[in-house]
């Protein structure tokens, strides 16, 4: 951890705030593995740019005083329609590594992903976060290895199952690279063949096996999901993996409306 600075989260009035508090706290590395993307970050980029040339169309003169916002999705009741993404190596970030997020999810009504490659792992995270998780793997073994983690996370009440599906290889981040930063997820390398091998194939015996929900994560093309469509998905999870993984992809935004067109109401679809 970073040197602390004295400002307290509750007396943060507003979103740069925090950002910087966040930035005053964390070592230098650190920081550059948590905001940086692969190569030029060039889709980094265009993530952020797709989502700023968004124009609201604002209405006037609607009655608003009674808003509801919650809904349930996949089983699990949310406040807002949103989910804290999965994060690998967040204990180098915060010490209670994915218990962190898991609760403050908890707390105010939301659900979090759970990474495989994240500590404290699948039962310290659901015990001391409180539930309202979905676990995500990143495949580093075989197919009984795969079936085992799916066996787990229905054992533990995980909501869903997600398959993290765009790390054939993983992204050449520079600026870890530069500064000689090898993130916990990347520490033991064992398994990275079997991300390679992964296929439609495996995806089936998944959803033939799951009584979860399954959610691929790292569709980014049309094609795509209509394959997984044909394929009975239940959630496309639309990402380009946050610009960290193939440089010079499209923004996400930018490709949502056109999965949105081929899931065709067949399946849910995140972003």
């Amino acid at each position: 951890m970073g040197k602390m600075v004295p400002k307290c989260v509750n007396e943060m009035l507003t979103l740069g705030e925090i950002v910087r508090a966040a930035h005053q706290r964390t070592e230098p590395e650190t920081w550059d593995y948590l905001v940086g993307g692969s190569e030029t970050e060039t889709t980094l980029r265009r993530n952020r740019k797709a989502l700023d040339e968004i124009a609201f169309r604002p209405r006037v003169l609607r009655y608003v005083n009674d808003i509801d916002t919650s809904r349930e999705v996949l089983g699990i009741p949310l406040r807002l329609p949103v989910l804290l993404a999965p994060i690998g190596s967040l204990q180098q970030i915060n010490e209670a590594g994915a218990v962190a997020p898991a609760l403050a999810a908890k707390e105010f009504g939301i659900a979090s992903f759970l990474s495989s490659v994240c500590q404290p792992g699948m039962e310290t995270t659901m015990k001391e976060g409180g539930g309202n998780l979905i676990f995500q793997l990143y495949v580093r073994g075989d197919e009984q290895w795969v079936m085992e983690h799916l066996a787990k996370a229905t054992e533990l009440g995980y909501g869903a199952f997600c398959l993290t599906v765009d790390t054939a290889q993983y992204g050449r981040r520079e600026r870890d690279k530069m500064r000689g930063f090898t993130p916990f997820a990347r520490i033991d390398v064992s398994g990275f063949d079997f991300q390679a091998s992964l296929d439609w194939g495996l995806v089936d015996k998944v959803k033939s096996q799951s009584k979860l929900p399954l959610i691929l994560k790292g569709i980014a093309t049309e094609e795509d999901a209509r394959i997984a469509i044909e394929h009975e998905i239940d959630v496309i999870y639309l990402s380009n993996h946050g610009g960290r993984q193939l440089d010079f992809g499209r923004g996400s935004i930018d490709v949502l409306p056109e999965v949105v067109a081929a899931a065709d109401g067949k399946a849910k679809v995140f972003m």
